[in-house]
């Protein structure tokens, strides 16, 4: 009898995630929502979510070093207890004087705790789980995090527009502190490692190993970091950017037609979820390459659609139908790279390789976001120069990885 999906320790996981991604969601909408009204300008916020991101991605790293070497348990519960506290103190000295800078200083603060959880967490589920159910597992949690996604702004903004900002400040805070609560009554085991030198010489080393795997060992693991990024790099840079841009600017439709469009698509990527826990017996890394394919051939029809004089909703239609199945498609992707990197590694490796993972793809997202917009703007006429070429360099991409397996 194969092993059940939902164990102890993952059905804590996944309700301390729930709260956790909960927390996050309400609160990164109201401090926007706070910046907008304060400044003006939604830049702002922006920018300074832009800036907070860095440390993310300069200590993954390390994360997944002391994700790999200390109980995994301990630090899950010891971060989200922390993003706690430090919310509760963001909120409590707040004011109207020193909001900005407040802001700012909590949003880095909850990226340098984020790069040591995320690599933490994503190492926890290969431990708890074995065989498929490490890709169902992940669907899972990438369905938790995209219903929370759906529903938690909606709810963050209605509370915010009720009460205002510190109150959401603080029901963030008891989210974060319910996480950590579910994350104690996990249990894994934690065998210590023998550790020579100091700790900067254990910082080498570690990085040296995990290096040394994915460039000489299993290069195959590079290049699915690479497929990995270049997959958020195209689908990100175009959904991000294109979707508000398309929708808005170039067809000229209100903020309602935006919002509706997001909400399918956040449909879309539960929907790819689901069907990646679906499609564990039939996809495998050596197809893999297909679903990039696909996405690649989605594309098409978004650029293809704005040669022909069609009229604006039908337009909007295709261009709406055509990105709700790129998104399922990139949530299958994800979910797949991520499992087989997991499957994949060595136990003592894990936590460091999901951390380049999560680095490689973060760093690939604001890229592509950056190119799109200078494309974007630079064909506001022709916007199917800019779709229509992506499309065929993401099937090409996709066609060239087709012999590509783990």
């Amino acid at each position: 009898m194969g092993q059940k999906l939902f164990t102890r320790n993952f059905t804590f996981l996944v309700l301390g995630q729930t709260s956790s991604l909960f927390g996050n969601y309400i609160l990164r909408l109201a401090l926007s929502m706070y910046v907008l009204e304060v400044t003006g300008l939604a830049a702002v916020f922006a920018g300074i979510l832009s800036i907070a991101t860095i440390p993310t991605v300069l200590l993954s790293p390390v994360g997944g070093i002391l994700a790999d070497r200390a109980d995994k348990k301990k630090i899950m519960v010891a971060l989200d207890t922390l993003t706690g506290i430090s919310v509760l103190c963001a909120a409590v000295f707040l004011s109207g004087r020193n909001a900005i800078g407040m802001i700012g200083v909590l949003l880095v603060v909850l990226s340098v705790l984020g790069a040591f959880e995320t690599p933490t967490v994503q190492a926890c589920i290969p431990q708890m789980l074995s065989g498929d159910n490490i890709i169902k597992g992940n669907a899972v949690v990438n369905q938790v995090a995209s219903i929370s996604y759906l529903i938690a702004p909606l709810l963050g903004g209605i509370l915010y527009a009720a009460v205002g900002l510190k109150p959401v400040m603080y029901a963030s805070v008891v989210c974060f502190f319910i996480t950590a609560l579910f994350e104690c009554f996990i249990k894994l085991s934690h065998q210590a490692r023998d550790s020579k030198g100091n700790v900067f010489s254990m910082v080498k080393d570690d990085f040296s190993d995990s290096i040394r795997f994915i460039t000489k060992d299993r290069p195959d693991m590079m290049k699915m970091l690479l497929l990995a990024a270049l997959s958020r790099f195209f689908v990100m840079g175009i959904t991000l950017v294109g979707l508000p841009f398309l929708v808005r600017t170039v067809l000229g439709l209100d903020a309602k037609f935006y919002g509706g469009a997001e909400s399918v698509l956040a449909v879309a990527t539960i929907l790819g979820s689901i069907a990646a826990g679906l499609l564990t017996e039939k996809l495998r890394s050596g197809r893999l390459s297909y679903v990039l394919v696909v996405i690649g051939v989605c594309i098409l029809p978004a650029g293809g659609v704005f040669l022909f004089s069609s009229g604006v909703f039908i337009k909007y239609a295709v261009i709406v139908a055509a990105f709700c199945i790129m998104q399922a498609a990139i949530s299958i992707f994800s979910i797949f790279a991520v499992s087989i990197i997991q499957q994949n590694t060595p136990d003592e490796l894990i936590g460091k390789i999901m951390a380049y993972t999560a680095a490689v793809t973060m760093c690939a997202q604001p890229i592509g976001q950056m190119v799109y917009g200078f494309l974007f703007d630079r064909f506001h006429g022709a916007v199917y120069l800019v779709l229509i070429p992506s499309g065929i360099m993401v099937c090409v991409i996709g066609l060239l990885a087709t012999d590509f397996s783990c």
